[in-house]
């Protein structure tokens, strides 16, 4: 199979590693966006920026983005590993219906920040720029690091065509990383956005030393807050209790190399929110996405407390231990109820 994978992020450069080892021998493509990056992965056969530590397979083909390795035709599939900012544009250089398209990243498009239903999820994107286009996504519980360096990985291929999701699994499922078919995208893909929300309030959470029982309070209930939100936008109850649900939040919650809970973290230190982004060096998704969640999620009157808290701590409307004082004085109420 011959496979593109655009974006040489720790997360795109990590799946192209992958697919180079896998035993049926695939050809991959990796394109950079950034010429002076792709010059360095060139020279040392290494991802330094993103990536460090990791060998790239001489079978890796590395492309430069503008020279658009997808015109030269022969491709199985396309892979996506971009920032959700630009999966929109993506979509649209990329779109030929031939060729199954897949996406990475995970979160909602920022939007129009004065639109009250807010930005939207990968699937959406692709329905509004190229609705003709197969396309799924890849996601689940999988830090890059991990997944190049070979250890044991589960994730799941959503999409609602099934020719994409077996595509997706002929092309990454091997004996280190186990790929998995759901044709639920719109459970999928909430999972993958709403995690990323959620961890920055579990960083906060072991930022403050609040303990063990917040945590699994926090992540618990975050669950339950992340469930009513993608079954109010299609999305099946059972996928949440899955990989892309259950499995990513408790690793984006609880995971030493999560941007995301290290962002709360760095928040409970008193940082400002840009002093603790800067310091990152990669992006977090959940700063991006979190007023969205929280937007659609007040239009479709879904009450999601904790994203809320996060958003106001993102805002400067909360300091970290306002954040805390919110969420333990809402009044009690049946565990399940909404709320």
């Amino acid at each position: 199979m011959k496979i593109l994978v655009v974006g040489a992020g720790a997360w795109g450069t990590a799946l192209a590693i992958s697919a180079a080892r896998h035993a049926a021998g695939h050809a991959v493509l990796l394109a950079a966006r950034d010429p002076d990056q792709l010059a360095a992965m060139r020279a040392r056969r290494e991802n330094t920026r993103y990536l460090p530590g990791h060998v790239l397979p001489e079978s890796i083909e590395l492309h430069d983005f503008n020279a658009q390795p997808w015109r030269t035709g022969g491709l199985d599939l396309m892979v996506v590993g971009t920032p959700m900012a630009a999966l929109r544009a993506m979509i649209g250089q990329l779109a030929q219906p031939a060729v199954p398209l897949a996406w990475l990243c995970k979160g909602f498009e920022a939007g129009n920040p004065e639109a009250q239903a807010g930005g939207l999820l990968g699937h959406e994107i692709l329905e509004d720029v190229a609705p003709h286009q197969p396309a799924g996504v890849l996601s689940g519980p999988s830090f890059a690091q991990e997944v190049a360096a070979g250890q044991p990985t589960a994730l799941v291929a959503a999409s609602a065509d099934a020719s994409v999701r077996e595509k997706l699994v002929a092309a990454f499922h091997s004996e280190r990383l186990r790929v998995y078919a759901n044709s639920d995208i719109v459970g999928v893909e909430v999972g993958g956005a709403v995690k990323n929300v959620l961890a920055i309030a579990t960083g906060l959470c072991d930022g403050l030393a609040l303990g063990m029982n917040a945590r699994a309070a926090l992540i618990t209930r975050g669950l339950a807050e992340m469930t009513r939100l993608g079954v109010a936008l299609g999305g099946q109850a059972e996928t949440f209790m899955g990989l892309s649900g259950l499995g990513d939040l408790v690793l984006t919650a609880t995971g030493d190399l999560s941007r995301n809970r290290r962002v709360g973290q760095l928040l409970a230190q008193g940082l400002s929110l840009e002093q603790a982004v800067a310091s990152l060096g990669h992006v977090a998704e959940g700063v991006y996405s979190a007023r969205t969640v929280v937007r659609r999620a007040r239009t479709l009157g879904v009450d999601m407390p904790i994203s809320e808290s996060v958003v106001a701590l993102l805002d400067g409307a909360l300091s970290p231990a306002a954040v805390v004082a919110t969420l333990m004085g809402r009044q009690p109420r049946d565990e399940r109820a909404p709320g």
